[in-house]
């Protein structure tokens, strides 16, 4: 077991460690839509790269049905294991709608042997994602 400032620790240092080896600008909040972003997560358990929907109701139900009209795009030509989810667990306090994609392997932050197969899935999935925001971007907008 790890006591929380060694498993902080070991959070920064990942992330750290992510950011310098794949340095990019991700789109991540910058999707020019409030409330629609991207996240990167990984914690104790697995590892997920997801499109999330931090809106009001009436505006999260837009955009929930407007991505979920893209769905098969999303699983022919990005991502054959993409997940819906009205309600995913984003953070302890928040549960959001989102679509995303999980590391099919058991990893965990506390691992560093799963680091580097991590660090490759997220950074490939987040490419995927914002390649298809881009070439959609104008049809995913309300």
């Amino acid at each position: 077991m790890f006591s929380k400032s060694q498993s902080k620790q070991l959070r920064q240092e990942f992330w750290t460690s992510f950011g310098k080896s794949f340095p990019r600008k991700w789109i991540r909040y910058n999707t020019k839509v409030k409330g629609l972003s991207f996240k990167f997560h990984f914690d104790t358990k697995t590892a997920y790269v997801a499109l999330c929907f931090d809106m009001a109701p009436d505006k999260q139900n837009a955009y929930w049905d407007t991505i979920k009209s893209h769905k098969s795009i999303l699983e022919s030509d990005y991502f054959p294991e993409i997940q819906f989810e009205k309600e995913l667990q984003v953070s302890e306090d928040k549960i959001l709608p989102a679509v995303f994609v999980s590391i099919p392997s058991k990893v965990s932050i506390h691992n560093k042997s799963t680091w580097k197969t991590t660090m490759e899935f997220l950074n490939e999935s987040m490419i995927k994602f914002e390649d298809f925001y881009n070439l959609y971007e104008n049809t995913v907008k309300i």
